[in-house]
């Protein structure tokens, strides 16, 4: 028999403290050289709770060799030295698998280019910003949109039940508030990612900006 679910201000708490302890921290990743099987199992193992819960549908890991050979060939990751990945690589591959949820390889690329100098070698001391800087900032960030959000749903959930307060059937009311609940977050999540698009579209413009 499944659990009965209630989507309110402490479902959301909770969740957003399970995405926030499924993000890897900068400590947590070793400054060692990997082979490509012992590169995925590290990986899979640090980075396995930002993956959905597994259904019939959704069982692959969450890095494969043919996903990060992928991305080499698609020139968002360097490639590996004498086939060892080193700590860069692994901060890269964390850092792709944020990004790919809202964009595309080709946007990635676009969005590395300018700041990652290097991404044909093994090199980044002629990155504009360190991967490790990179990858703190965004943690740090993330975790404050984490609570904002928790911080701000009381507010978004009245206009919710303030629509739904005229069903009086309580199963389909609360059926009706997860539903605009959902409505709510894909919306937010389509915003930021066409912001994050337009940005994106119009990098080529500030990189030949002069000083």
């Amino acid at each position: 028999m499944s659990q009965i679910v209630e989507i309110d201000k402490a479902f959301i708490e909770d969740s957003v403290r399970k995405l926030d302890r499924a993000d890897v921290e900068i400590s947590e990743i070793p400054d060692m050289q990997f082979y490509m099987e012992q590169l995925t199992e590290f990986l899979n193992k640090k980075a396995g709770g930002a993956k959905r819960a597994d259904t019939t549908d959704n069982q692959s890991d969450v890095f494969t060799k043919a996903m990060i050979n992928n991305y080499t060939k698609n020139g968002v990751l360097n490639p590996p030295d004498k086939k060892k990945y080193n700590r860069e690589h692994i901060l890269l591959l964390l850092i792709i698998n944020q990004l790919k949820n809202i964009l595309t390889m080709k946007d990635i690329k676009t969005l590395f280019e300018p700041v990652l100098k290097n991404m044909s070698g093994i090199e980044v001391d002629d990155n504009i910003i360190s991967l490790e800087d990179i990858y703190t900032t965004f943690l740090k960030l993330k975790d404050d949109e984490y609570k904002n959000a928790a911080t701000d749903f009381d507010k978004k959930f009245s206009i919710i039940k303030e629509k739904t307060s005229k069903i009086s059937d309580e199963k389909n009311q609360d059926l009706a508030e997860a539903f605009l609940i959902v409505m709510m977050l894909v919306a937010e999540a389509n915003i930021a990612k066409r912001l994050a698009e337009s940005i994106i579209d119009n990098l080529p413009s500030i990189t030949q900006r002069k000083n």
